[in-house]
């Protein structure tokens, strides 16, 4: 499965004039939802996690990295 990482929330465009979401809101929204803000910046997180939240722009971090992941033949 997938590991959605610091690097895909700092780069899923679409969002914003800049790519990526917002380090400050990430970390409210971790928070939120019991989700390990430390691990996840050192090593990324299981999208199962993310998509447990039911959240659309969790949904939307998850879709960005199976994206990313199959661009690079993962």
């Amino acid at each position: 499965m997938t590991t959605v990482t610091l690097e895909h929330l700092r780069s899923i465009p679409g969002y914003g004039k800049k790519p990526g979401f917002c380090a400050g809101k990430a970390r409210e929204f971790f928070l939120r939802h019991g989700l390990d803000w430390y691990a996840f910046r050192h090593g990324g997180l299981p999208a199962e996690l993310f998509l447990a939240t039911g959240d659309a722009l969790a949904l939307a971090l998850v879709k960005w990295a199976q994206q990313c992941e199959a661009a690079n033949g993962q």
